[in-house]
């Protein structure tokens, strides 16, 4: 076994660690020993996330208080002459109110000035608590839509962000810094920790609230059918009352996945962009023939939606149609009230539909693209604040944010702008996808997929490292029969004009994507993820789509050349 390996081991099983984790350890096998100890969780694209278990690889109360310790620390350094204070709040995954319990800990035993909700929470309002309490920091514990046997640690800067460089970098040194898990701060002082609630929830949803735009419309449309799910998970907590506060009457439940349950028993992935995940929401909506369904991940920071189509049928719309629809919507909505000045901006992903560039262009508003990751929307909404406006921004990955009272994907509210958007269009005798349709009329039929491949644990990370330096040493030059043209490396912060033989620096953090444009149009992105043990694929390709007669014949032609390129790239 590989000495660096053994040396963790060996420390976790003489170190201070409790008889439960020693005994563990005992019994595993060689393999699972490599994948539990062969690295230490570093921060992604979502903080801190991995599997539950023993080892400095896995999520548990050591990992978990160090993490803790390392921010403390450094919240320390960065604010030394400020009383800290911090806000903590967790999902309904196995474990996550111990772990949030243990954060509360190490927070109170720093001395730091803690605001600890007093039951599950969403994640975006944890990003909502950091602001309106006026916190330095915050930590939610969840893993998302991950598979039950994870769990993680979002950790958030002043502004309610996620941490982004460098400070979660900096916060890592601190992390490696601590050497003994005796460092760790897990004796509670009572007095520093304040246990919040209701108050925070019923200043969340008025926040939302104010979103609101065609509230005439809701009045007309109150009673339009709604089907809810929040897949075992904390949209139970606040989507309902928000729908409720927002003049909704006929909102429907689905009672199978409403109680929170960190087993998710009625789903393999509680992830919303999963169609079996969907299904019984999907059921129930064909049952009372609803004019949506939406459905949140088990920390309510992302929502898939179903509608009819122009058939008639229900249809799972993408986080690249949601997102063109509900940004698309707020745009114009400021627009038809007089609001754009030139001083407006939205924000989005590089891996994130083009339509929606498209959308606020013709519409005199600026459109920021960003590395993956919400962080980097938020980072973009902190660096423009007060100069420009923001709107809203969203993520292929069915995250959307409206606003910016909160700095993260918000699932709550984009629930009830997409009620309102779905109300708005009925006002108007139209569906939702009548309106996706009128937008691939005007700015053209945009259409995408995702391919990701799972390499788990050690042996996974080398072979999808392998792939990527692959990529980059042997870059395709032609795909599906058309000429490779440009060749954004992000890693490298490099961008290669092809035709022209030119290079250019591309001004973003470096980051391990590579994005290859081809002379008919078409866009590939390569990019392991930040929160799973995957590398995933972005296809995106477009053209003019003639009339709504066309649709069908448009969309299966670009389903056809996706395949062909995913074919002709062996992915």
């Amino acid at each position: 076994m590989d000495i660096t390996i053994q040396k963790k081991i060996d420390t976790w099983k003489s170190g201070n660690y409790d008889t439960e984790t020693k005994a563990a350890i005992a019994k595993m096998g060689e393999e699972e020993l490599i994948d539990s100890f062969y690295k230490d969780l570093e921060f992604g694209t979502g903080g801190l996330r991995g599997t539950m278990g023993v080892g400095s690889n896995r999520i548990n109360k050591y990992t978990v208080g160090a993490a803790t310790q390392g921010l403390s620390n450094y919240l320390k350094k960065a604010f030394p002459t400020e009383q800290i204070k911090v806000a903590i709040a967790h999902d309904s995954r196995n474990n996550s109110p111990l772990f949030a319990s243990i954060v509360a800990d190490v927070f109170a035993a720093n001395g730091f000035k803690v605001y600890f909700f007093e039951a599950l929470r969403p994640t975006p309002e944890l990003s909502f608590a950091i602001r309106h309490f006026g916190c330095h920091s915050g930590v939610v514990l969840t893993a998302s839509h991950n598979p039950k046997e994870y769990n993680g640690y979002k950790a958030y800067w002043v502004d309610g962000g996620q941490v982004t460089p460098p400070h979660d970098k900096n916060i890592i040194d601190e992390v490696n810094s601590i050497t003994s898990i005796d460092e760790i701060k897990f004796d509670r002082i009572a007095e520093n920790v304040q246990i919040i609630g209701k108050e925070v929830d019923e200043a969340y949803l008025q926040m939302i609230c104010g979103l609101s735009i065609s509230k005439d419309a809701i009045a007309r449309q109150k009673d339009l059918k709604i089907v809810f799910s929040p897949i075992h998970g904390t949209g139970i907590t606040l989507v309902p009352q928000l729908l409720e506060k927002m003049g909704f009457t006929n909102v429907h439940i689905v009672k199978e996945q409403a109680t929170p349950d960190g087993n998710f028993p009625t789903v393999v992935y509680p992830n919303p962009e999963e169609k079996e995940a969907m299904s019984i929401g999907l059921a129930q909506a064909k049952a009372i023939d609803a004019d949506v369904l939406m459905a949140t991940d088990p920390d309510a920071d992302r929502v898939g939606i179903a509608v009819k189509n122009h058939k008639g049928e229900f249809v799972l719309l993408n986080g690249n149609q949601t997102g063109s629809l509900l940004i698309g919507y707020m745009i114009q909505a400021w627009k038809e009230a007089g609001k754009i000045t030139g001083k407006e901006m939205v924000a989005k992903t590089i891996v994130t539909s083009e339509l929606i560039d498209k959308i606020a262009e013709a519409n005199g508003v600026k459109c920021y693209n960003t590395l993956t990751g919400f962080k980097y929307i938020a980072e973009v909404i902190r660096e423009k604040e007060g100069k420009e406006k923001f709107i809203a921004g969203g993520e292929e990955s069915y995250g959307y944010l409206i606003g910016d009272s909160v700095r993260d994907k918000d699932a709550i509210a984009a629930c009830g702008l997409i009620a309102e958007l779905v109300a708005y269009a009925k006002d108007k005798g139209m569906s939702l996808f009548d309106m996706l349709m009128d937008n691939y009329l005007k700015y053209g039929f945009y259409y995408e997929n995702l391919v990701s491949i799972t390499k788990k644990g050690k042996t996974g990370a080398e072979e999808i490292k392998a792939m990527m330096a692959n990529w980059r040493k042997n870059p395709p030059t032609v795909i599906n029969g058309s000429k490779v043209s440009r060749v954004l490396d992000y890693e490298e912060s490099i961008e290669k004009d092809l035709i022209a033989g030119t290079t250019k620096t591309l001004d973003f953090l470096k980051s391990d994507v590579l994005q290859f444009y081809t002379e008919d149009g078409s866009k590939i992105s390569a990019r392991p993820s930040g929160t799973e043990p995957k590398i995933k694929f972005y296809f995106s390709i477009s053209t003019k789509l003639n009339s709504k007669a066309d649709y069908d014949a448009t969309e299966q032609m670009l389903k056809d050349r996706i395949t062909a390129i995913v074919k002709d790239l062996g992915v």
